[in-house]
């Protein structure tokens, strides 16, 4: 605190600030990129790992075997969907009832703000299906759900018959204790949005839809899944939610591990997984994984319908089967069994998924940066828009003290026009004690100044240093003969008369204090019709100077009501130390 007290510290500190700022931006620019760029080796990444006590062993038998199922029931939605030119609503409820489900619809409609690039219309209506499984052993109190987004140009007929597969295979399980929900939705992301809205009775985006006649339990987790075909070399996940949301890293982990017992390929931003992360390879192909990462993040957008389900609370993720030219390819069978393993899992879940890491960037999917660990670097970053800011204040605050003289005294005021009459016949008194021989008033350096100086929007009498100055009548003195108008910021000390000049033929009047000011409303004092005031010195801004003059002015009124006290004597009066 006394380095930032003491005037000549804190200008030598200013100085440092404002030689060494530069060279201060430059270095923490340069420590927040190479912290970043340090973030794919091995000190700063981590190995994921399963902390959901619930999740942490695949020790499940998997037993879909509906691929040729699955493939059929392809085929007849996407002829359906071909004849019709829009989604098969009467199909899928016919298909899904004659599964077992509990099929209800939603119909919405969204106006909107610019027109459709490929339609040009304003306004986009559409249906969405959904069926419910009824979890036997308990309850409907939690429950999950299993998207399939359908856009209007999006090839999506696989995982369409990829989802009435497992949900025929589902119902004939008796070990689910939650519910489990099939959803398919037309226009991608306004159908998803529209069931989410409604599914959780609000109404985020100016969505019209109508409300849903059947629900499950609170949903503890989703998973969208996107196929273009019937086999498929890899599956890539995506994370990246709402305006750079994440799910939960425990549920990104139950994928890779079920990807790798099922043999898998399972890629991340389109990118397989380096294999060796000792060499220099394995961090350059972490890098550019994680900077994709970063940038999708930094779009705000969802890349998948899974990052809507984000601002509901609900983990989740989006999987999309690529057919690729690699030599190892899957069909629709190893893709079911690890969605199957992945919801047996989650159906063991006793409350959401929390335990594990919600803020991360992954630089591949068996490894993981934590918060704690990516934050220096960021803050590296912002340091830089600190340290300008600061310089910014400093050479404002030097411009400030640059207009004061050396000794302290103010710089100066706004001159004033001469008024009629009067004649200067005597010494100028300025607001500094030693020159005003007042022992009791402190030196401009402080910031001190009179009532009149800094009520500057008060009118002419009312403000409270002319009322409290009036009650010096007694004490006060002949006037020293000065032109009006002449006064400037800190001439008129305690215990000096205040000369003015006549109203018309420019003759002094004897004043008494502040009240023998021109436009003074106190009985008896000629002046002008208003009272000039000087323009208040810039080098003293703040609220101490008002409430300095404050202090006086009660000051001066406290010594005005002591009997027998003498103005001439620096003690203070006897009435003051009593209270009276």
């Amino acid at each position: 605190m006394g380095l930032l007290s003491d005037p000549v510290r804190r200008r030598a500190l200013a100085r440092l600030v404002l030689r060494l700022n530069a060279p201060l931006c430059v270095l923490s620019y340069v420590a927040g990129i190479a912290w970043f760029l340090a973030l794919v080796f091995p000190p700063l990444t981590q190995r994921t790992y399963m902390s959901e006590n619930a999740m942490g062993s695949t020790m499940v038998e998997e037993q879909f075997a509906g691929g040729d199922r699955a493939r059929a029931f392809a085929r007849d939605f996407a002829a359906h969907r071909k004849k019709s030119g829009a989604l098969p609503v009467a199909w899928l409820e016919r298909t899904m009832r004659s599964v077992g489900l509990e099929v209800y619809t939603q119909s919405f409609s969204r106006k909107l703000p610019f027109p459709d690039e490929t339609h040009e219309r304003y306004m986009v209506s559409g249906t969405n299906v959904y069926g419910i499984l009824r979890a036997p052993r308990a309850a409907s109190t939690e429950s999950l759900v299993l998207t399939v987004p359908c856009g209007s140009d999006s090839t999506n007929s696989q995982a369409v018959g990829l989802l009435l597969a497992l949900a025929a295979h589902f119902r004939g399980q008796i070990y689910w204790a939650k519910d489990i929900v099939f959803l398919v939705t037309e226009h991608d992301l306004l159908g998803t949005e529209a069931w989410l809205e409604a599914y959780h009775d609000v109404n985020v985006t100016g969505m019209q839809s109508s409300p849903l006649q059947g629900r499950a339990g609170a949903i503890q987790a989703a998973v969208a899944l996107e196929l273009s075909s019937d086999v498929v070399t890899s599956l890539d996940v995506a994370v990246e939610g709402l305006n750079g949301q994440l799910p939960n890293l425990d549920l990104l982990n139950l994928f890779q591990t079920f990807c790798q017992k099922g043999g898998l390929l399972c890629t991340l931003q389109g990118k397989l997984q380096p294999e060796d992360w000792t060499s220099l390879d394995g961090p350059l192909q972490g890098l550019q994984t994680l900077l994709l990462m970063v940038l999708r993040q930094a779009s705000g957008r969802p890349h998948g319908s899974h990052g809507l389900f984000l601002r509901y609370r609900v983990e989740a993720l989006t999987l999309r089967g690529i057919n690729s030219f690699r030599q190892y390819k899957y069909d629709l069978v190893a893709v079911g069994k690890a969605l199957e393993g992945m919801f047996r899992k989650l159906n063991h879940l006793l409350e959401r998924l929390h335990q594990s890491f919600f803020l991360y960037l992954l630089p591949g999917l068996s490894r993981f940066v934590s918060i704690g660990l990516y934050m220096p670097a960021v803050g590296f970053l912002l340091l830089v828009l600190g340290l300008k800011a600061l310089e910014l204040w400093m050479q404002l605050h030097e411009a400030g003290m640059g207009l004061e003289e050396p000794g302290g005294a103010p710089g100066p005021s706004v001159p004033l026009p001469p008024s009629q009459g009067g004649k200067h016949t005597g010494p100028r008194q300025g607001l500094d004690g030693t020159e005003a021989g007042s022992p009791d008033l402190p030196s401009t350096a402080a910031g001190l100044h009179r009532p009149h100086q800094l009520l500057t929007g008060l009118p002419a009498g009312h403000h409270h240093g002319a009322h409290c100055c009036a009650c010096q009548a007694s004490w006060a003195p002949d006037p020293l003969c000065c032109p009006a108008g002449a006064d400037q910021p800190g001439s008129h000390a305690p215990w000096q008369p205040v000369p003015v000049a006549g109203a018309a033929g420019g003759a002094t009047v004897t004043g008494r204090g502040l009240a023998a000011l021109p436009g003074s409303a106190s009985p008896g004092c000629a002046g002008a019709p208003h009272l000039r005031r000087p323009a208040l010195p810039t080098a003293v801004p703040g609220p101490l100077p008002l409430l300095a003059a404050f202090l006086e002015c009660a000051l001066l009124e406290v010594r005005s009501a002591c009997p027998g006290w003498d103005r001439d004597s620096p003690r203070t009066p006897f009435c003051l130390l009593l209270g009276k």
